[in-house]
C-alpha cells in the first residue's frame, strides 16, 4: 500500500487483473501476446483447452490444451472450465485453474480467446478486475492476407473466418480498448501501455476486487 493514499483506496493491479485480447482470426493476437509475455516476466499466460488440432510449431500445454471432444465435454461435465465456445464447428474453452492460481498469487494473467469467450468472461463475476482488449490489423485487406499466408486454410474456411470477422467487429463496442496491429512491435507496447495504465487506476477497495 502506497503511503500516500488516502484511507479505503488502493490501485487496482494491487491484487491481479485478467487481461482479455480478443479479435479476428488473422489478427495477429498470438503474435502480439507472444511479444508481451517476452518483455513481462511475471505475467502469467492462460492456457486455453481446444478441440482442433495444432497448428504447426504450437505444443500441447504452451500453446493450447490439445483435447478430444470427449474431454472438452468431461471439462464441462466436472466445472473446470470458466467459459467456452464453438468456432469453425471446435470448441474453445478457458480452464478455472489457469486464472485462479496466478490471481491467487496476486498475478496479472493474459488470456487469447474468442470473442464470445471474451464477453462471457466479461460476465464471470471472478471478484477481480476483467479487461478487455480487441486486436484489429488495419485493413480488411490485411486480415485476408494474413489468413492466407498460414497456408493451412482451404478457401472455403477462409471466407467463413472472414464472414465470422465481420460479426466479430460488431461487438467491438463492448471492449474497454481497441489496438490496431499494424506494426508488431507497436501493437505489443500498445497493449502493454494498457497493462500499466490499468494497474495504476484508482478503487475504492470497498468495492475493489476480493
Amino acid at each position: 500500500m502506497n503511503e500516500f493514499l488516502p484511507q479505503g483506496w488502493g490501485t487496482q493491479g494491487a491484487r491481479g487483473i485478467v487481461f482479455v485480447v480478443a479479435g479476428p482470426s488473422g489478427a495477429g493476437k498470438s503474435s502480439v501476446i507472444e511479444g508481451v509475455l517476452a518483455r513481462n516476466q511475471g505475467l502469467h499466460f492462460s492456457v486455453s483447452a481446444t478441440t482442433r488440432r495444432p497448428r504447426p510449431g504450437e505444443v500441447h500445454g504452451r500453446d493450447y490444451y490439445f483435447v478430444s471432444e470427449n474431454q472438452f465435454e468431461e471439462m464441462i461435465r466436472r466445472g473446470e472450465l470458466l467459459e467456452w465456445t464453438t468456432y469453425q464447428g471446435l470448441r474453445y474453452g478457458t480452464p478455472k485453474a489457469e486464472l485462479q492460481r496466478p490471481l491467487r498469487e496476486q498475478r496479472d494473467v493474459l488470456v487469447n480467446v474468442e470473442v464470445q469467450g471474451a464477453l462471457a468472461l466479461k460476465r464471470a463475476e471472478l471478484k477481480h478486475p476483467v479487461v478487455l482488449i480487441f486486436l484489429v490489423p488495419p485493413s480488411w485487406d490485411s486480415l485476408l492476407e494474413r489468413i492466407q499466408a498460414r497456408g493451412t486454410e482451404s478457401p472455403r474456411t477462409v471466407k467463413e473466418r472472414l464472414a465470422i470477422a465481420q460479426q466479430e467487429v460488431q461487438y467491438i463496442p463492448e471492449f474497454q480498448y481497441l489496438v490496431v496491429n499494424d506494426v508488431l512491435e507497436e501493437a505489443v507496447r500498445r497493449v502493454e501501455a494498457i497493462m500499466l495504465a490499468e494497474r495504476a487506476r484508482l478503487i475504492p477497495l470497498e468495492s475493489g476486487p476480493s
